[in-house]
C-alpha cells in the first residue's frame, strides 16, 4: 500500500503544481491583456527591445514553449516576418527561468495562507483586475502546496533502494538529458518538471551536479511543443520551431562539457543559507536556490551569446528552409489563428489583421468603380463584384472568430474591443454592398447608354470620389494604430467631405436651371453617383465615431 500512497501523492502534487502555473498564467494574461497587445504591437523595434519583450511575455504566459507557438502563430498569421522572431524566441528561454526562481523560494509553509487569502480577495474583490491579480496568486499558492504534497509522498524514497539505484543511472549525462527532454515533452512544461527536480533535491534524493544534465533535457524538451505546432503551417513557421530547438539543441552541446564548472560557479554565487560553511551547500532551500541558479545561468549565457548574432542566425535558418513564395488564395483567411482564441489580446490583433485587410479590399473596390463612369470601361465590373465575394467570405469568417472570442472568460474591455471590431466588419460590409450593387449596377447601365457628364459635372465627380478613398485612407489608420487623434481628425474632416456633397448637389442643379444639355441627361446618375460616394463616406467614418465612443479602446 506505501506505493499507491506514493503514486497518488506524486500525482496529485503535481497535478495541484501544474494547475496552480495555470491559473498564475491565466491570471496574469487577463490583468495585463491589454499590455501584452500594446507590447506586442512594438515587437519589432531592434533586437534588444525584442529580447526583452520575449522575457516579459514568457513571464506572463508563464512558458517558453507558449511563447514559441505564439510566433509559430504570428509568422503564420503573416502578423511577424521569421527574421523578427529570433530574439524574442532567445528571450524567451530567460523569460522562463523567472518561474523557477519564484518556485525555489519554497513557501510551501504559506501555500494554504496565500491560497486562503487570495480566494477571498478574488470573492470580494469587484475590479477585474483585481480579481485575475488575485486568481493569479490563488494558483501561485496551489503551486508551492502541490511541491509540498509531492515532497511529503517522495520522502519514503530514501529509504528504497531501488530507487537510490536507479539515480545511480543517472549519473550519466547522455541518459540524464533524454530522461528530462522525456519528462518535459509529457508534462509540457519545463518549469513544473524543474519544480519535481527541487522537491527531489530537496529531500537529498538527487545531487546538484546530477541535476544539471536533467535540466539540460527540460529545456530540449520544451521544442516538441513548437515543432507540433507547426505541423501542417507554412516553411516560415518551421523557420520558428527549427530556430527554437537548433537553438535549445547548440546551448546543449555546448554546456554538456561545462557541467562541472557550472556547478563551481553556481555553488560560489548561491546565497548561504547556514553559518556553517561546510553544510550550506546540503540545505534543502540553498539547493533548491541552486537548481533555480543553474537553470537561469545556463539560458541566459545561451541567449547572450547567440544574441549578437540573431540576424546571422535568422538567415541560417532561412537558407535551411527557404520561404516558399505562395499565392494568396482570396476565399481564405490570412490571419485568423484558432490556437490564438484562448489567449484573447492576441486573437483580436490578428483579428484586426483580417479587418484591415478587408479595408483594403473594399479601397480597391472603391478606386475601381469610377473608371466605368469617366471611361465608360465595364470591364471592371466583373472583378469589382468577384472582390464583393471575398468581402462577404471574410465577413463571415471575422464574425465567427470574433463571437469564439467573446465566448471566452475575457475582461469587459476585451469584450468591447470584440463588438467594436464586429462594428467595423459591418460598416465595410455595407460599404461592399453600396459598389458591388448600387454602383455596378448603374455603372453596367451607364456604359450602355450614350449620355455623359459635363465636363463640370465629371470634374466635381472625380474630387467627390478622391475625398472618399481620403477617407477609406483615415479609416484604415485609425483602426490599425487604435488612434483617437486620428479618429477626431477623420470626424472633423467627414464634416468638409459633407459640407462638399451638398455643394455638389447645389452645383448640379445650377447646371439643370442653365439647361445644359449633358447635365440634364445624365442628372439621375450623376446624383446616385455622389449621394452612393457620400454613404461610403458616411460609414467609412463610423469607425472613428465607433472609436471615440469606445472609452476602453
Amino acid at each position: 500500500m506505501p506505493i499507491v500512497f506514493l503514486i497518488a501523492g506524486l500525482l496529485g502534487g503535481l497535478a495541484f503544481f501544474l494547475l496552480g502555473i495555470k491559473m498564475m498564467s491565466d491570471g496574469l494574461q487577463k490583468s495585463a491583456g491589454k499590455q501584452m497587445r500594446n507590447t506586442l504591437g512594438r515587437l519589432t523595434r531592434n533586437r534588444l527591445s525584442a529580447f526583452l519583450v520575449g522575457i516579459l511575455i514568457t513571464v506572463m504566459v508563464q512558458s517558453s514553449s507558449a511563447t514559441t507557438v505564439m510566433l509559430v502563430s504570428f509568422v503564420n498569421s503573416r502578423l511577424m516576418l521569421f527574421a523578427r522572431t529570433v530574439a524574442i524566441i532567445l528571450g524567451a528561454s530567460v523569460g522562463a527561468t523567472i518561474t523557477v526562481q519564484i518556485i525555489a523560494f519554497r513557501l510551501t509553509d504559506y501555500a494554504l495562507l496565500i491560497i486562503g487569502v487570495s480566494y477571498l480577495f478574488h470573492a470580494l474583490l469587484k475590479n477585474p483586475r483585481y480579481r485575475d491579480i488575485s486568481y493569479a496568486v490563488m494558483g501561485f499558492g496551489l503551486l508551492f502546496f502541490g511541491m509540498h504534497i509531492m515532497s511529503q509522498a517522495m520522502e519514503p524514497l530514501k529509504s528504497m533502494k531501488s530507487f537510490t539505484g536507479l539515480l545511480l543511472i543517472l549519473e550519466n549525462p547522455v541518459l540524464a538529458i533524454l530522461l528530462g527532454t522525456l519528462m518535459t515533452a509529457l508534462i509540457q512544461s519545463s518549469s513544473a518538471f524543474i519544480g519535481i527536480l527541487i522537491v527531489l533535491a530537496s529531500q537529498h534524493l538527487i545531487t546538484l551536479e546530477a541535476s544539471v544534465p536533467l535540466i539540460i533535457g527540460a529545456n530540449l524538451g520544451t521544442c516538441i511543443t513548437a515543432i507540433i505546432a507547426c505541423t501542417g503551417l507554412s516553411r516560415e513557421s518551421k523557420q520558428v520551431a527549427l530556430a527554437h530547438t537548433l537553438f535549445k539543441a547548440t546551448g546543449a552541446l555546448i554546456v554538456v562539457w561545462f557541467i562541472p564548472q557550472i556547478v563551481n560557479l553556481v555553488e560560489n554565487v548561491s546565497l548561504h543559507t547556514s553559518p556553517d560553511h561546510a553544510s550550506y551547500n546540503y540545505s534543502p532551500a540553498t539547493i533548491a536556490r541552486q537548481i533555480a541558479n543553474v537553470h537561469t545561468v545556463y539560458n541566459l549565457a545561451i541567449a547572450l551569446l547567440f544574441l549578437p548574432f540573431s540576424r546571422l542566425y535568422g538567415n541560417f535558418i532561412t537558407r535551411l528552409i527557404p520561404a516558399r513564395d505562395e499565392i494568396a488564395d482570396r476565399l481564405k483567411t490570412w490571419y485568423l489563428d484558432a490556437s490564438l482564441i484562448k489567449t484573447p489580446p492576441l486573437a483580436l490583433a490578428v483579428a484586426r489583421q483580417e479587418i484591415l485587410r478587408m479595408i483594403q479590399t473594399s479601397h480597391r473596390m472603391a478606386e475601381d468603380i469610377i473608371i466605368p463612369f469617366i471611361e465608360k470601361k465595364p470591364a471592371v465590373i466583373m472583378k469589382i463584384r468577384d472582390k464583393e465575394t471575398e468581402i462577404n467570405f471574410l465577413r463571415d469568417k471575422i464574425n465567427a472568430y470574433l463571437i469564439k472570442i467573446t465566448q471566452q472568460d475575457i475582461e469587459p474591455n476585451l469584450v468591447e474591443d470584440t463588438f467594436t471590431m464586429m462594428y467595423a466588419v459591418n460598416e465595410f460590409e455595407q460599404i461592399g454592398d453600396i459598389i458591388a450593387s448600387t454602383l455596378c449596377d448603374k455603372a453596367q447601365w451607364w456604359c450602355n447608354t450614350d449620355f455623359s457628364f459635363s465636363e463640370k459635372g465629371k470634374e466635381e465627380i472625380m474630387n467627390f470620389h478622391l475625398m472618399t478613398l481620403k477617407l477609406l485612407y483615415a479609416a484604415y489608420g485609425v483602426l490599425s494604430e487604435i488612434n483617437r487623434d486620428k479618429a477626431k481628425k477623420m470626424k472633423s474632416k467627414y464634416q468638409d467631405f459633407r459640407n462638399m456633397y451638398v455643394d455638389l448637389e447645389k452645383h448640379h442643379y445650377q447646371r439643370l436651371k442653365e439647361e445644359i444639355e449633358e447635365s440634364v441627361d445624365s442628372s439621375k446618375t450623376h446624383l446616385e453617383v455622389i449621394t452612393s460616394l457620400k454613404s461610403i463616406g458616411s460609414h467609412a467614418t463610423n469607425i472613428a465615431r465607433i472609436l471615440l465612443k469606445n472609452k476602453v479602446l
